[in-house]
């Protein structure tokens, strides 16, 4: 879906060959007959909170294309409620998708990786892993975390000629939102002027941010500015986010 979907075609596109992920094999199916190029194009179903899938899929992935030069971590969702009131287990299992998930393929895939003489992985952040949102607060604190490991993971594994890419996008106009879990504060901090980039967008960021072989990417480029003002002047940014909180 979305951003996802969009990543795969833009490789696609650009005459790599990709495997495509999803917990439902029907709709993965359905998005790898959208992105094209049949004969080099595979769908797998796959939960990535549960490790031994992430390994069955890769397993499956080296026996069709022998390699894996690229592996993004994009699986998530989200949890709208405030700090207070949020269902812990909702919590949970938010972290075991959007953050331990993407741990455990990065554990899964770099041993590859190492051995084939190097290779990139691509985390799909946030902006919200750098400014946290309140009544987002969990959904922030996974993409601060995975913000943390992919940026001191790159610094380890830079000696095997493995690069890890950290994607920010801002505000996407995906299905995010919809698909969300929603607790009982449902409040949304968003300026009513954002509308929000495409998911193409997002993808031919990353995909230019893999071939600089960069440390990190923001789209747009328009979130730097959010981005330094909170370094900056913390306290203002907070007093934005309680105006637009509703």
């Amino acid at each position: 879906m979305g951003i996802g979907e969009a990543i795969a075609k833009a490789f696609a596109q650009e005459g790599a060959s990709v495997v495509l992920l999803s917990r439902d094999a029907a709709r993965v199916e359905a998005a790898r007959l959208r992105v094209g190029f049949p004969e080099r194009t595979a769908a797998f179903s796959c939960d990535v909170r549960h490790s031994e899938e992430i390994d069955r899929v890769l397993a499956l992935t080296l026996h069709h294309f022998k390699r894996v030069d690229v592996w993004v971590n994009n699986a998530g969702h989200g949890l709208l409620d405030s700090v207070a009131e949020m269902d812990m287990h909702a919590c949970h299992d938010m972290f075991e998708t959007n953050f331990f998930g993407a741990v455990s393929a990065m554990q899964a895939i770099i041993p590859v990786m190492r051995q084939q003489g190097g290779g990139t992985i691509i985390n799909i952040s946030s902006v919200a892993g750098h400014i946290p949102l309140p009544f987002h607060a969990a959904y922030s604190a996974t993409k601060f975390a995975l913000n943390a490991i992919g940026k001191a993971a790159r610094i380890e594994l830079k000696k095997d000629n493995i690069n890890v890419l950290t994607v920010c996008p801002g505000y996407v106009a995906t299905a995010f939102a919809e698909n969300a879990v929603r607790g009982s504060e449902l409040k949304r901090v968003r300026p009513a002027s954002a509308r929000g980039i495409t998911a193409e967008r997002v993808a031919r960021a990353a995909v230019d941010g893999y071939l600089k072989r960069k440390r990190e990417v923001i789209v747009p480029w328009t979130m730097h500015i959010p981005l330094k003002l909170y370094q900056l002047f913390p306290a203002l940014v907070e007093w934005g986010m309680g105006k637009m909180a509703k």
